[in-house]
């Protein structure tokens, strides 16, 4: 169960990696084989970025709200 749960971690990590690489290339000008225009280049980047940023917070606040490690009081907008 945890080799599951530290795949589902390591995924969204190298998918982001790659997105900051393609960011990266996009802003420097190397505009990879797959991709027709710098700019969308740079999108995907971001949005794999993004994306892969999301997946692991949201694991982590999920991890966190399941061990009652999540803080605060009634007005805490992690209560719903």
């Amino acid at each position: 169960m945890r080799l599951v749960a530290l795949l589902l971690l390591v995924l969204p990590a190298v998918l982001a990696t790659y997105g900051i690489k393609l960011m990266r290339d996009a802003f420097f000008g190397e505009l990879t084989a797959i991709f027709f225009h710098i700019v969308v280049q740079f999108i995907i980047g971001f949005l794999l970025f993004i994306g892969g940023l999301f997946f692991i917070g949201g694991f982590i606040l999920h991890r966190d709200k399941k061990r009652q490690l999540i803080k605060g009081g009634k007005n805490n907008r992690f209560n719903h």
